[in-house]
């Protein structure tokens, strides 16, 4: 039996699991709706667009703050393996500011730019650019001795060095930081949305919360773990195998 098979039926069993137990509980739908009843919710938000719209809305507000994030983080990461004094410093407070949950910056966030799209940019971009910064760091910091005096000895300086040699030799582990701080970016939104305004699937949670419509909720939930698992399964995992494969960590 393969794994794909094992998890079908691992998730079949809890969904008959759960639709039996939802019928015969008692309990009313609001606490613990039918298995069949959050599909229905599910499949009726999807046509009607109302989820449709939020999971757009959530994805441009997390490509835009991990998009900065990346940036700031190769920069930063960049400053603090080039330059000792950077790293005393700026290295040694990016540390401590990393154990921060991004969260504890909404309200802060909410000072500085209101209950908005922006506070909630910020928080999405302070979740990944820690991470991303270590993650950078540690991959520059990793690249062969040997690979940069042969670049050196052949002229190759400043920003032609950095794409030539760097930013390739740093690529297993810069797609690694990557996947970490996009799961961080993505946990971030979900709170920030959820706590904030503006529609997206944080939002949607909080209304459904408010409303009493534990199916949408839930359907929800779904949505976002679908999201979530296809980004890491497929998207960065076929991607750092790919780039593993190349450069010999893996065999084809």
């Amino acid at each position: 039996m393969n794994t794909a098979l094992r998890r079908i039926i691992f998730i079949a069993t809890i969904a008959v699991i759960w639709e039996v137990t939802s019928r015969f509980s008692g309990l009313p739908d609001f606490m613990f709706p039918r298995l069949t009843q959050v599909f229905e919710t599910l499949f009726n938000g999807l046509i009607n667009g109302q989820i449709a719209a939020a999971i757009g809305k959530s994805f441009s507000r997390l490509l835009i703050g991990f998009a900065i994030a990346i940036i700031l983080g190769l920069f930063m990461g960049y400053l603090i393996w080039k330059y000792k004094v950077v790293e005393d410093t700026l290295g040694f407070v990016v540390t401590a500011l990393q154990s921060i949950p991004s969260i504890v910056w909404f309200p802060l966030a909410i000072i500085w730019f209101g209950l908005n799209d922006f506070a909630i940019l910020f928080i999405v971009t302070i979740g990944a650019t820690w991470t991303m910064t270590v993650s950078a760091t540690s991959g520059f910091k990793n690249v062969p001795t040997l690979y940069q005096r042969v670049a050196k000895t052949f002229g190759s300086k400043g920003f032609h060095f950095i794409r030539t040699v760097i930013l390739p030799a740093s690529i297993p582990q810069l797609l690694s930081g990557l996947r970490i701080a996009w799961a961080f970016s993505w946990r971030a939104l979900m709170a920030g949305e959820l706590l904030g305004a503006g529609g997206g699937l944080g939002q949607l949670l909080e209304t459904g919360r408010s409303l009493g419509q534990m199916d949408l909720v839930i359907s929800v939930m779904i949505i976002i773990a679908v999201i979530g698992t296809i980004m890491d399964n497929v998207v960065f995992t076929r991607l750092e195998r790919s780039v593993q494969t190349k450069w010999g960590i893996n065999r084809a």
